[in-house]
């Protein structure tokens, strides 16, 4: 990984409205049935519970399968294209008759504030644009599957999701539209409530584009959507729509998002051999657990991991927690010293390049490190894989404002945030 420049100046977000796609039954349980996860949080059961759930779920449209399985991206991309398109001449999906944009607001169950932001499609910058910064590495592969789906059906069939900066008449205009009835909402599977207003008044669409454009954005998810619709973009010559991607753009700090971390399982490594490894590089420790069985271990790795006077990295095989500290120079010297501070000193990279790639001699690969999105998830995972689970802490969201500003990308699948839009509510045709 080579020195970074960071990115130059410029224009704010230009966001537009558009002529959006929704479900024509707007019930609530209706809506619950037929939306989704994004498609990067989707289990293969969990596809099947999906799919299972509805005929019209938008899963099926998100992560097609041919002939029942996943099959190549061009062939699951046309099947889902032809899916699209029954759907709309059904009467399953409707157009909407004129452009606006939507108010989006998720209130989580556990009480805690509600995020708020804007749907709407999002000019993609042009090089060298600080409009929007990414964060994250991505994969070749995966991109060129969301590029074939949004080439063949012609539809930004998910949000992604911006982290702008502070901006007081965004948060103004939104509070407007908010004492209003919402056009849609519905309550998913985690207890999220998802209300969302569409928005077509021209004084308020003026009044938020114009305070959007005075912000800059990070992407807090869906990396691999944005260089899609990069890639896309310049397969189309201009085309009607391919300029732009479908994005919720949500403020940083309050009425925003928070960050979760994402956990790393690597199977096929005996945790005795894995700790062992480890000790060369880093000051080792057991981290006691009070009980037994997968909820103790859930227990004493959470408040570990969240106690504000410990630092460093968590393994565990699923049954025993051993602490890591105190990275001896040869690990850190791993971590390339070109970069910036803000990337250097994250847990994250210091798990990648230190403890994966120099102590475990692991690549980053889908098959080599295994993505997990929660500590119940990682621990099962190490057991059913006969691995070794990598508990992380989540980076702040100044953390990752500071590395997307400075240039630099984080390695892939570094945060979570949260809580998410609901897929397949709100769908983007790129053309008029």
């Amino acid at each position: 990984m080579g020195p970074r420049t960071p990115p130059g100046s410029g224009p704010g977000l230009e966001v537009r409205p558009f002529r959006a796609l929704t479900y024509r039954n707007r019930d609530p349980g209706h809506l619950a049935r037929v939306s989704s996860p994004a498609y990067d949080l989707v289990t293969p059961a969990g596809r099947a519970r999906l799919a299972d759930a509805d005929p019209h779920n938008i899963v099926r449209l998100i992560l097609p399968q041919v002939d029942g399985r996943p099959g190549d991206a061009d062939a699951s991309a046309d099947l889902a294209a032809t899916t699209l398109r029954s759907w709309v001449t059904d009467g399953v999906l409707v157009r909407d008759a004129a452009a606006a944009l939507w108010l989006y607001e998720l209130q989580p169950a556990d009480g805690a504030p509600a995020t708020v932001g804007w749907l709407g499609a999002v000019a993609l910058p042009p090089a060298g644009s600080a409009a929007v910064l990414p964060h994250e590495d991505t994969y070749p592969a995966a991109v060129e599957g969301r590029r074939a789906l949004l080439a063949a059906t012609r539809t930004d069939l998910e949000p992604i999701v911006l982290a702008h900066d502070p901006e007081p008449d965004v948060a103004e205009v939104s509070a407007r539209v908010q004492r209003s009835a919402p056009t849609m909402e519905l309550r998913d599977g985690d207890g999220v409530l998802h209300r969302l207003w569409r928005v077509d008044d021209v004084a308020t669409l003026k009044a938020a584009t114009q305070a959007l454009s005075r912000t800059r954005a990070v992407i807090a998810d869906g990396h691999h959507r944005f260089a899609a619709a990069r890639a896309n973009a310049g397969t189309q010559d201009g085309a009607a729509g391919s300029d732009a991607v479908l994005a919720l753009v949500t403020p940083m700090g309050p009425g925003g998002l928070r960050v979760d971390p994402i956990h790393r399982v690597v199977p096929d490594l005996p945790f005795n051999a894995a700790v062992a490894a480890a000790a060369r590089g880093f000051v080792t420790a057991g981290v006691p657990v009070d009980g037994a069985g997968p909820e103790a271990v859930v227990a004493a790795a959470r408040a570990w991991l969240g106690d504000p006077a410990e630092r460093g990295l968590l393994l565990s095989d699923g049954a025993r927690l051993v602490r890591l500290t105190a990275a001896a120079p040869e690990v850190r010297a791993a971590v390339p010293a070109e970069e910036p501070p803000a990337w250097r000193d994250l847990d994250v990279v210091l798990a990648h390049h230190g403890l994966l790639q120099v102590l475990w001699a692991r690549p980053d690969t889908v098959d080599a490190v295994v993505i997990a999105h929660g500590l119940e998830e990682a621990l099962a995972t190490a057991v059913e894989r006969a691995g070794v689970a990598v508990l992380l802490r989540a980076p702040s969201p100044t953390d990752v404002a500071a590395v997307a500003r400075a240039g630099a990308r984080m390695p892939r699948k570094s945060t979570l945030f949260v809580p998410k839009p609901r897929t397949g509510l709100v769908l983007r045709p790129l053309a008029d």
